[in-house]
C-alpha cells in the first residue's frame, strides 16, 4: 500500500493482527528485506508494518539535500507513518540503517516501545568502540561522502562495483533495478551523507546516550558479515539500561534475514513473545 505522509510517500506492506512490529530494513533494500519473517510473525498473532525508507525502492525522493534523507528525517517518518495508522505502541525491529532508525525512534518515543531489536549494526558508541578493524571494514562509508564520484563509481560498467559489494545479497539485482531511475542512487546514498558525514565518522566522540532505561533489547549479529564486527554489536550491552539479550548467527553474511530466514523469525518471535 501507499501511505502518503507530510512530505513523502511510503511503499508500506501492512499485515496480520495483534501486537503491532515496526520492520526497518537498511541499506540498499526495500520492505521485501523481511518478506520470509511477515508470515511467521502473522501466524504467531502479531500485526507487522513493514515501510520502504524514503529514497528507497518504491518509496518517494523528496527534493533537497542529504539532510532530506538523514535517519531523523525517516525516524519521523516512522512516527507519522503508525499515527496515521493509529498504531500507539510498536515493537521495533531494525536491520543495518533501519537499526539506527529503530534506535532513533527508541530515544525519541520511549513510552511507546516494548522492545527493541538491532541486527547487524549495534549501538553507535559500540562502532565507535570497534577500533581499527570496524574502521577497515567501513572504508566504503567515506566513498559514498562523494558527490558524483561515488555514483559514477557504483554504477560504472553496469553496476559492477555494486554487485562486488552486493555479492552475498539474495536479492542483488532485485535491490538494484530501483537504483536505476534517476536520482534513485543518490537518494539511497543520502542516508550515509547525511548520518555518517566525516566529521562524525572521525569526532572525537559521539554524544548518543544509552539506550532508555528499561526497553528489551535483542541484538543479533552474523559471523559472515563482512561490514561490520562482532564487537560493535556484542558491546552494545555496555550502552543498553534495559535487559540484553545477544543472539550471533553462524552460516550467514550481512543480510542474514535473506540468509537464514527461520532463524531469523524464530529469535525475533521468541524475543518478541517474550516482551509482549
Amino acid at each position: 500500500m501507499r501511505v502518503e505522509l507530510s512530505d513523502v510517500t511510503l511503499d508500506v506492506e501492512v499485515s496480520g493482527e495483534g501486537p503491532a512490529v515496526l520492520l526497518v530494513h537498511g541499506f540498499p533494500d526495500s520492505h521485501r528485506l523481511w518478506r520470509h519473517q511477515i508470515p511467521v510473525l502473522n501466524a504467531a498473532g502479531f500485526r507487522t508494518i513493514a515501510p520502504t525508507l524514503r529514497g528507497f525502492g518504491a518509496s518517494g525522493r523528496p527534493e533537497g539535500g542529504p539532510e532530506a534523507y538523514s535517519p531523523a528525517a525517516s525516524v519521523a517518518d516512522m512516527v507519522e507513518l503508525l499515527d496515521r495508522l493509529d498504531v500507539d505502541r510498536v515493537h521495533l525491529v531494525g536491520h543495518d540503517w533501519g537499526s539506527v532508525v529503530a534506535q532513533g525512534f527508541a530515544h525519541a518515543l520511549p513510552d511507546r516501545v516494548p522492545s527493541l531489536s538491532i541486527l547487524s549494526v549495534g549501538h553507535p558508541r559500540a562502532g565507535r568502540g570497534a577500533g581499527w578493524e570496524q574502521r577497515q571494514r567501513s572504508w566504503y562509508i567515506l566513498l559514498f561522502q562523494l558527490p558524483e564520484l561515488a555514483e559514477s563509481w557504483l554504477a560504472r560498467d553496469d553496476f559492477a562495483n555494486m554487485r562486488e559489494m552486493l555479492a552475498e545479497h539474495l536479492d542483488a539485482e532485485e535491490v538494484l533495478e530501483p537504483l536505476r531511475a534517476p536520482g534513485a542512487l543518490t537518494a539511497a546514498l543520502n542516508i550515509y551523507r547525511a548520518g555518517l558525514p566525516a566529521e562524525v565518522q572521525f569526532a572525537p566522540d559521539l554524544p548518543v546516550p544509552p539506550l532508555p532505561a528499561g526497553l528489551p533489547v535483542m541484538g543479533v549479529w552474523s559471523a559472515g558479515d563482512r561490514f561490520l564486527t562482532e564487537h560493535q554489536m556484542s558491546a552494545t550491552a555496555d550502552h543498553v539500561s534495559g535487559s540484553w539479550r545477544y543472539e550471533r548467527i553462524e552460516d550467514a553474511g550481512h543480510w542474514f534475514p535473506l540468509d537464514q530466514p527461520e532463524l531469523t523469525g524464530e529469535l525475533l518471535l521468541s524475543f518478541l513473545k517474550a516482551n509482549s
